[in-house]
């Protein structure tokens, strides 16, 4: 067993993908870095913290990037966001049979700012085009950083999000809503309560996610083998109906859990009769407990 958190962006495509297959497009060699970080004295990084290319998951093609955690936490800057925008779009035109996201962000690069935000946004609607196109677009959310911010709206943009337990998905971080509303309202220093309220296990009841593992780089490339194998046999295309299902489930989310302020209270609220040891499951314990469970599952 191989932990998918502790491994950084280029362990996780080496292990995930195919044996050797990762081809890089606009490699470290190319040196395209930020335009903004060097004038604020701040490092920069080849790569500007994403790999993005082309590999093979169990023999079939794919579109990938990974996202680099420990350089500036994944944080989103005017390169790092084109290079995802060029990927998507590329995808497009070459129509692997997916493009696969191993997302680790902790949101927008403050150092960036606008142009941060425009390129997050313009992620998102790569993600969609590619979708429109028929290209399914899969996310592995299992980083020590999590996946917050635009980051996190890019991910619940995706056809499938593939989660660990150990991996966090939320719009706003746990900090930013401390900093914002006080520690009455959050308490980031809580990290049972932060799992409990991002992490995946609450993700999958809630079905922001379509699959739970352990934190296991094999889990994670088993996860995503089964993700393209079923658009292989299923239509990937984005349509208003979709759009619609998606619509529906989140209006009754609200309405069944919008009075509900622990997440333990919602999973008891779903039936699950002892929540208080949800957290102690494994990967696999856990899904069979949550099965018929979930939120929004067909």
């Amino acid at each position: 067993m191989s932990s998918y958190l502790e491994l950084t962006a280029r362990e996780r495509l080496a292990r995930v993908f195919d044996h050797a297959s990762f081809e890089e497009f606009l490699p470290p060699a190319a040196r395209v870095v930020s335009p903004h970080l060097g004038q604020l004295d701040a490092p920069v990084a080849f790569d500007d913290g994403v790999a993005v290319g082309r590999a093979r998951l169990d023999g079939t093609p794919v579109f990938v990037a990974a996202q680099e955690g420990g350089f500036m936490g994944g944080a989103v800057g005017e390169v790092h966001g084109a290079k995802l925008t060029g990927l998507l779009r590329r995808a497009i035109a070459e129509r692997p049979a997916a493009v696969v996201l191993l997302l680790e962000s902790g949101g927008v690069r403050l150092h960036e700012a606008n142009a941060g935000l425009v390129a997050v946004s313009e992620v998102m609607r790569a993600v969609l085009d590619a979708r429109a196109a028929g290209i399914p677009v899969i996310a592995l959310v299992g980083g020590a950083n999590g996946c917050f911010g635009g980051m996190g709206i890019v991910a619940r943009c995706t056809n499938t999000v593939v989660m660990s337990e150990e991996g966090r998905l939320a719009m706003s971080g746990p900090e930013v809503i401390e900093t914002a509303n006080g520690v009455e309202e959050f308490d980031s220093r809580d990290r049972a309560l932060v799992w409990r309220t991002t992490g995946g296990k609450h993700r999958y009841l809630l079905g922001d996610c379509q699959a739970l593992v352990a934190d296991d780089t094999d889990a994670f490339r088993a996860a995503a083998i089964a993700a393209v194998a079923r658009y292989a046999s299923a239509s990937a295309e984005l349509t208003l109906e979709a759009l619609e299902r998606e619509q529906a489930m989140l209006a009754d989310r609200l309405e069944r859990f919008g009075e509900l302020s622990e997440p333990m209270e919602i999973w008891r609220a779903l039936g699950i009769a002892k929540p208080e040891q949800v957290p102690m499951l494994d990967a696999q314990e856990f899904v069979e407990l949550a099965a018929g469970a979930r939120v929004g599952v067909n």
